[in-house]
């Protein structure tokens, strides 16, 4: 019997989230093709036996010339909260206008989509421009889905780390500036009373949960993807046994605590997050110290 080979897209293929995610396809077996603008992705994120193609998504309404898909993961965004106060408009553009264009691609052809939504969601949908303009992106989804019959489910990621993050620049995160702080020697800057709690979530933990939505044909759903247990941000500084921590101003828009709560993805895909914070911090740690010897 012939193989049948699954081809997946993959928008923001070159970002972070958007490369663990095409390594773990490509184990699979999967044809993978990337389409990402390069704003936050970066080329030297490239997978051999990926290809790459250079588009913006605010741009692009009809992807069928890179072939026929079985599943689209979509992934391109801006991602950042700060960022969106300054540029409400690119936001905007990207994270509803090119949701919009990738789920009447997917509903047009009868591709399932998987959503990349934001665990800000719970923070207020008027917290900020970011937050904001994800949610309208749910709201796309779910009017495909309601009025169309897209198959398609929405995941809502918590503080995600781990490699490929960036670490530096306006769309990185909190562990990346910390990392690239501590490799150059310079201070671990803390917003605010350090009191804000986060649900950190590896990588991998989040790239599973994506891989088993399509595997097992869970359409119709959203699945909160965190760990369940959160940290003040003042006790991840300390976790990196670091004698140089300094407080800043606190930042606007951000949400005092996030934490998952939500066992749909383990009831429904059998998925938990299993690594932790403090693990992945040691290893950085020991890391560093064995490059500076």
């Amino acid at each position: 019997f012939p193989v049948t080979i699954t081809r997946a897209l993959v928008t923001g293929g070159a970002g972070f989230v958007g490369t663990n995610l095409v390594k773990r396809l490509l184990k699979e077996g999967y044809q993978v093709v990337s389409v990402d603008n390069y704003y936050t992705g970066k080329k030297e994120n490239h997978q051999e036996g990926c290809e790459y193609r250079e588009y913006d998504i605010t741009t692009i309404t009809d992807y069928s010339a890179f072939g026929k898909f079985d599943v689209v993961y979509h992934l391109a965004a801006l991602a950042r909260i700060q960022p969106s106060f300054l540029e409400p408009d690119k936001c905007f553009k990207a994270n509803c206008l090119g949701t919009f264009n990738v789920a009447k691609y997917c509903s047009d052809n009868n591709i399932p989509l998987v959503y990349a939504g934001s665990s800000s969601h719970h923070s207020g949908r008027y917290k900020n421009p970011y937050t904001f303009t994800k949610d309208v992106g749910e709201d796309i989804i779910t009017m495909f889905r309601e009025i169309y019959g897209l198959k398609a489910s929405t995941t809502r990621f918590y503080n995600v780390y781990g490699p490929h993050h960036l670490k530096e620049g306006a769309y990185c995160t909190v562990i990346g500036i910390w990392e690239k702080a501590m490799e150059e020697q310079r201070p671990l800057l803390v917003t605010g009373d350090g009191l804000k709690r986060r649900d950190f979530t590896h990588i991998n933990d989040i790239v599973d949960a994506l891989y088993r939505i399509h595997d097992q044909r869970a359409w119709g759903h959203t699945f909160e993807l965190g760990t369940g247990t959160n940290h003040s941000i003042r006790e991840v500084a300390e976790m990196f046994e670091y004698d140089n921590i300094q407080h800043i101003e606190n930042r606007p828009g951000e949400a005092q605590i996030t934490l998952c709560t939500d066992t749909l993805a383990k009831e429904i895909l059998g998925w938990e997050a299993k690594l932790k914070l403090q693990d992945y911090i040691q290893e950085f740690i020991k890391n560093v110290y064995t490059v500076s010897l």
